[in-house]
């Protein structure tokens, strides 16, 4: 059962949000997504709908992303692949995450899924582990980064179908593990990445 009762939307804050998906991929970027409302006004039955990302069907989640991103404010950073491999994946996802609050542009406590607070927010900032169960700000963002990043993955898996990137958005199942032994990888994984970082992979 989705963890917000809209009976309750008095008792949950008007903060940002603040979620990423993507960081343990071996492809594709990082998705940052900030996400500002009031909780008592969202509509009731999108408030009510509100999840963990991982928890809700694709059809279902991309449906409350677009709800989202028509009543909330919303902002999306992009880490990729490249940049990852150079600064590595901690710092890039804090700084996308850093990047997404700015651009808000507004000003009201933010709250960042997990406990590694994201340096340089000039703003009151906390963590929440779990926190896409907890704060609906956060749940929201997890929501509009995923559909996001799916999409994307999806598009790219068109011109790299081997890798059925629209199937495990570049995580590494056994099919996409499967496909780099075969054929190398791509500019769009992240070399710096196990088992990538081990083998010596053409770039295709």
């Amino acid at each position: 059962m989705p963890p917000f009762d809209p009976a309750d939307a008095d008792r949950y804050p008007a903060v940002i949000g603040v979620d990423e998906v993507g960081r343990g991929a071996l492809c594709g970027p990082v998705v940052v997504a900030a996400v500002w409302f009031v909780p008592a006004e969202l509509p009731a039955a999108l408030l009510g709908a509100l999840d963990d990302s991982k928890k809700l069907r694709p059809a279902v989640r991309d449906r409350l992303a677009v709800d989202l991103l028509a009543v909330a404010r919303v902002r999306l950073v992009a880490a990729a692949a490249p940049v990852i491999d150079r600064r590595g994946i901690r710092t890039m996802t804090l700084d996308a995450m850093r990047r997404a609050v700015e651009r808000l542009a507004i000003d009201a406590p933010v709250i960042v899924d997990g406990n590694d607070p994201p340096p340089g927010i000039m703003l009151p900032l906390d963590t929440c582990v779990r926190g896409d169960g907890r704060v609906p700000q956060i749940a929201a963002a997890s929501i509009v980064a995923k559909s996001c990043r799916d999409r994307l993955m999806a598009r790219l898996a068109l011109r790299h179908p081997a890798y059925r990137w629209e199937r495990n958005a570049g995580y590494g199942t056994a099919e996409h593990l499967a496909a780099i032994a075969q054929l190398g990888a791509t500019r769009h994984h992240r070399l710096s990445f196990a088992p990538l970082s081990q083998g010596v992979l053409e770039l295709r």
